[in-house]
């Protein structure tokens, strides 16, 4: 490749520019209520406890300032991506994000779910409304995609084609309900659900390429992946490679900014390694978000 990764976070704009590229579109960004955003941080402050290893914040900075990083970088669209652990938070965190997205033009309007019985009336409003993404944490929430709470949500989901980020993997820890069987079992039912898997399924990458490969709306981010820090405790097998750049039009960038163990630039660097050509890089990095959103230059 001719074009050479971004040295630091100041060089990015000039890797995307040099790319022929107006910008990057990354699909897992985080913005949440103060007080929740506290609290995720406050999580990963222990993550020697939690995971084994040292996660120190890059960017625990103000919400305005955090908004100002992802300008300078070049992020020209991204979602707020929240997430419930529990029941009855669903629906305030989605009237939150819907304040937020209406503020900030570049922001992607973002909602969540749960299973109670609620979830198809605030699902509904939150379509209603114009929301673009949703966000579902398997881990995090602790239950399974496939709770017939949850039926009439996915069927209306599915008929829509609105995109689901759903971080369904098992790592950086397992659940009882992660892994590539729930999801499997979910796109039985549904099978034309427009699910994008976060992390690419980490650790099960293989097993996420296989769903990937099979559905034809299912999506792959690449939040965390590939980078020095995330193959030294889930690395992917190279020999997997060419499945990756077969599926060139449906791996979509994603950071997990703010919450990343590392400069922003480093997810970059990253998938500039893995050294599947500038054509794959341009789709990651802008056209397939672009398309998938509806973005134009």
């Amino acid at each position: 490749m001719t074009v050479p990764p971004p040295v630091d976070d100041a060089d990015v704009p000039r890797y995307w520019r040099e790319l022929g590229l107006p910008g990057l579109v990354d699909v897992h960004v985080h913005f949440l209520p103060e007080r929740v955003q506290a609290k995720v941080w406050q999580y990963f402050e222990a993550a020697g406890t939690h995971y084994g290893a040292d996660w120190p914040v890059a960017y625990p900075l103000p919400e305005d300032e955090r908004l100002a990083v992802l300008d300078r970088l070049g992020v020209r669209a991204f979602p707020t991506l929240p997430y419930p652990h529990k029941a009855g938070m669903a629906a305030w965190l989605n009237e939150w994000s819907a304040g937020f997205a209406a503020a900030h033009p570049q922001v992607l309007g973002s909602a969540t779910f749960y299973p109670e019985p609620e979830a198809p009336d605030y699902v509904a409003a939150a379509l209603d409304g114009g929301v673009r993404v949703f966000k579902v944490h398997v881990q995090v929430g602790a239950f399974d995609p496939r709770d017939r709470l949850l039926d009439e949500v996915w069927a209306r989901l599915e008929e829509t084609g609105t995109p689901v980020v759903i971080h369904c993997g098992s790592g950086p820890l397992a659940g009882e309900h992660t892994g590539p069987a729930p999801m499997a079992g979910l796109l039985e039912r549904h099978p034309r659900l427009q699910l994008v898997i976060a992390h690419l399924g980490m650790p099960e990458y293989r097993e996420f390429l296989d769903l990937a490969e099979r559905y034809e709306r299912v999506h792959l981010d690449t939040t965390m992946f590939a980078t020095d820090f995330t193959e030294r405790l889930m690395p992917f097998d190279p020999a997997d490679r060419p499945r990756l750049a077969a599926l060139q039009d449906k791996v979509l960038l994603g950071s997990d900014f703010p919450s990343i163990p590392y400069p922003y630039a480093h997810q970059l660097q990253a998938l500039h390694r893995l050294d599947l050509g500038e054509e794959w890089l341009r789709a990651v990095l802008w056209h397939n978000g672009a398309r998938l959103f509806r973005i134009g230059a």
